[in-house]
């Protein structure tokens, strides 16, 4: 097995991004080096893969959200700028929907990139959605490394265990290339 290599300055950018290194492992070094820590899993390995080839630090951008006041939302109510989930929007789509509801990701994506459609339209893009779901295998955004791994692991092997799986992914994780799901990784379960 290929030993990970130490997280520290002296690594350049390309071996850095054959390894796989938790969130915390990231936000350690971004503290140690005086890299700004804020971001997603992704971000932050941008930011240090920078740093690590070229000395500078990536400054963060500030991203304001501006806060909105909201009225009373009915089925005619039109979906606000930068849409925020909250507790009213939560009680009204329970209302229309019924106490089963919740802020799903496809959903609240929706909901973000339809300003301007009303509430009404959002309720037939929920229904739409949890049909679609049934249907489909659901995508899972590439920062969910792990949850795409099990889930490939269980399509390709379903005489196998959740213990089989974590273990396959541990040994994945210390080997240097991508980190999905191949059928060799169950060489590990033989040792």
């Amino acid at each position: 097995m290929s030993d990970r290599p130490k997280l520290d300055k002296n690594l350049d950018g390309k071996t850095f991004r054959e390894f796989y290194y938790l969130k915390e492992e990231l936000v350690d070094f971004c503290r140690r080096y005086g890299l700004p820590t804020s971001g997603g899993k992704l971000e932050i390995t941008e930011r240090i893969a920078h740093f690590l080839d070229t000395g500078e630090v990536i400054a963060t951008k500030k991203v304001q959200k501006k806060s909105q006041i909201i009225g009373n939302i009915t089925t005619d109510t039109e979906i606000e700028p930068n849409f925020v989930c909250s507790e009213k929007h939560r009680t009204f789509f329970k209302e229309h929907i019924g106490n089963g509801f919740s802020f799903n990701v496809a959903f609240q994506k929706w909901l973000k990139s339809n300003t301007g459609k009303t509430y009404a339209d959002a309720i037939t893009a929920y229904y739409r959605i949890l049909e679609e779901k049934k249907s489909s295998k659901t995508k899972i955004d590439k920062q969910f490394e792990y949850n795409t791994y099990i889930r490939d692991f269980f399509a390709d092997n379903r005489d196998k265990g959740l213990d089989e799986a974590i273990k396959c992914r541990k040994y994945k994780k210390q080997l240097p290339g991508h980190n999905r799901y191949e059928k060799s990784d169950l060489d590990v379960l033989a040792k």
